[in-house]
């Protein structure tokens, strides 16, 4: 995995206290239990979306998607276990991304830490872009109960994989600040693009970032 967004090891759903709501796994014929998945997280999106975490109700929910409630709670255990889902959902596709360029910019003998975590920055920020929705709702606040935390884990796990990728040794303090601070950076300017409605200004902050990534990245002489 990349350094730029790699997982804080495998915590999924179960990560959180009390666990996801009673996931039972779904019978059928697996193309068709894709299907189904997909129209409850497009459905929960657009209700969590405009209603919030905490306003959004099962019921409309399933008649977006057209499916019964019964079969929501089947494939994902209530409104916390689609949220869930959909935060794995971005957090992997971001993952995808990063890992694909960084590996294709070591395929062209690229191996400076500092140009490979630009490249990588740069794949995640026009991820955030292009799924600008979605990190959106991720952003905000109104999320299930312990979702929090598990970000929080997952946010000191990208910190160390940058230490990583930036060959920065995390025993001195001011390295793993200097990596943190980078982390931080691609993190707001995520979620400004969230916010943002227009194409072209959207590039222009991505450029803007990556350049300050490349300037605050390259070790002190």
């Amino acid at each position: 995995m990349s350094g730029i967004v790699e997982s804080a090891g495998t915590e999924t759903a179960r990560g959180l206290p009390g666990g996801q709501e009673g996931t039972a796994r779904p019978a059928g014929d697996p193309g068709q239990r894709q299907t189904v998945r997909r129209a409850l997280l497009d459905a929960a999106l657009e209700v969590f979306t405009e209603r919030g975490y905490t306003d959004a109700g099962l019921t409309e929910i399933a008649a977006r998607s057209g499916i019964p409630v019964g079969s929501l709670f089947q494939h994902y255990g209530g409104k916390r276990g689609l949220y869930l889902a959909l935060w794995e959902e971005f957090r992997e596709g971001q993952e995808r991304r990063t890992e694909a360029t960084l590996t294709s910019e070591r395929g062209r003998g690229v191996d400076d830490p500092v140009a490979l975590f630009a490249a990588g920055a740069r794949a995640y920020l026009e991820g955030a872009w292009d799924n600008r929705r979605l990190g959106g709702l991720l952003a905000e606040d109104d999320g299930p109960s312990g979702f929090d935390a598990l970000r929080r884990q997952w946010d000191r796990a990208w910190v160390r994989r940058n230490a990583r990728l930036l060959q920065v040794d995390e025993r001195r303090r001011a390295g793993r600040v200097r990596v943190s601070v980078l982390t931080t950076v691609i993190g707001g300017a995520a979620r400004e693009l969230a916010d943002c409605g227009d194409e072209t200004e959207a590039r222009e902050i991505v450029d803007e970032v990556c350049g300050i990534l490349l300037h605050l990245s390259t070790p002190p002489r």
